[in-house]
């Protein structure tokens, strides 16, 4: 990677660094704090200028371990900050545990003073439950979908990798923080810096907040074809209250024998057992995830039964949704 070509901005001209405060939750995904902070670095080095400035911290001022294991050194705790500052804070697993009552209230204070604050990854969690996300629309890792909507019904998550107010942000994690930074780079220093970033970082696609964060269903599943895809995606959308094969059928002009046929071809299982697969992931989440009682996980996953989910779930995963709460992880 060639660092070393002339910046892309006239070195003379003054500029006043923007300063982004990290902060880091116990358990902090390492993907999307890095990437948020190696593009910051790249700028600066590209422009010629220091153009952002950061610093890391955490709750108490220790040094933080991340999902990963490895720990990054933080330079303080939470302090008070001036209000051009921005608060980045950085989620991962068990982020529910982790967005405790002193984090909650700096966050608020600081809020209030006018700083702007974004979550990367799980962190849109910790905004939620301190109320700052004002703007009714967020984003977070897919997988904490269903546990985040359970408890905060009244905001509207987007499918999007981030999502970027005048003063809010959040992304969905992984490679999503680096597409949130391009774009305030873009926003700050205009797009051809943003560009020379991603160029040096080999990253060729900069999304937007309109791209989405998974894969069409089609290539998640391996297999081009049109009923296919749209009766899974109904599958997808209706885990509540489940469609009956017969009418996932009628609905892309199929008989129940044909749906029947093409599942089992392209995916060596019947409609019922994939769309049972779909139900009891979504329970294992929120099991994991939130605070739900057994009996109202099995009703949000279209279970009137309380022993048929049990069942279920013990068949699926071989254990119960008892046992299961036990191990807690969560997070992308």
């Amino acid at each position: 990677m060639d660092e070393s070509r002339h910046p892309i901005e006239d070195p003379a001209m003054q500029v006043t660094p923007r300063r982004f405060v990290f902060l880091l939750l116990e358990e902090f995904t390492l993907l999307s704090c890095t990437a948020a902070l190696e593009a910051l670095r790249i700028a600066n080095r590209m422009s010629g200028k220091t153009l952002y400035e950061w610093c890391l911290v955490s709750e108490t001022g220790e040094n933080r371990v991340s999902s990963a294991g490895a720990s990054l050194v933080v330079e303080g705790t939470m302090s008070e900050l001036s209000r051009d500052d921005t608060i980045l804070i950085c989620g991962g697993l068990n982020v529910q545990k982790h967005s405790n009552l002193a984090v909650l209230n700096w966050l608020r204070r600081e809020a209030r003073r006018g700083v702007k604050i974004g979550g990367l990854c799980t962190a849109a969690h910790t905004m939620a439950k301190a109320g700052l996300i004002e703007s009714k629309h967020a984003t977070i890792h897919w997988e904490n979908h269903d546990s985040f909507t359970e408890e905060f019904p009244d905001i509207e998550l987007t499918k999007s990798v981030f999502a970027a107010d005048a003063s809010r942000y959040t992304t969905a994690g992984g490679t999503a923080s680096l597409d949130l930074m391009l774009k305030l780079i873009s926003d700050d220093h205009g797009p051809d810096l943003a560009n020379t970033v991603a160029d040096l970082m080999i990253y060729s696609t900069i999304r937007t907040d309109q791209d989405t964060q998974r894969m069409s269903i089609p290539t998640r599943i391996g297999v081009r074809h049109p009923k296919l895809s749209s009766v899974i995606k109904r599958m997808e959308g209706n885990i509540e209250e489940p469609v009956s094969p017969s009418v996932l059928a009628k609905d892309v002009g199929m008989s129940t024998r044909q749906l029947e046929r093409l599942f089992r071809r392209y995916l060596n299982r019947s409609p019922k057992r994939y769309y049972m697969g779909l139900r009891l992931q979504k329970a294992r989440n929120l099991l994991l995830q939130t605070d739900m009682s057994v009996i109202n996980v099995a009703l949000a996953c279209g279970f009137t039964s309380p022993s048929h989910f049990s069942k279920c779930y013990r068949s699926h995963y071989g254990t119960t949704p008892y046992r299961e709460r036990g191990t807690q992880v969560s997070g992308g």
